[in-house]
């Protein structure tokens, strides 16, 4: 729903890039180039983000 502070797995601090990394993919850039330029280098902080549902616009009508 809401992309998490950090890493579940180590730690590192990944809210920060969920903006840049949102805007860049939908204008249309490479994923996996997105990532590497933001510097998230281990896969366990590229899967907090390819795999984060954004889903806090369907739920905040029910809250």
């Amino acid at each position: 729903m809401i992309i998490p502070v950090r890493c579940f797995t180590c730690g590192k601090v990944v809210g920060s890039l969920w903006e840049p990394f949102l805007s860049r993919t939908r204008s249309g850039e490479d994923p996996r180039t997105v990532l590497d330029t933001l510097g998230v280098r281990r896969y366990c902080c590229r899967r907090m983000l390819l795999t984060n549902a954004d889903l806090i616009d369907e739920v905040v009508p029910f809250g």
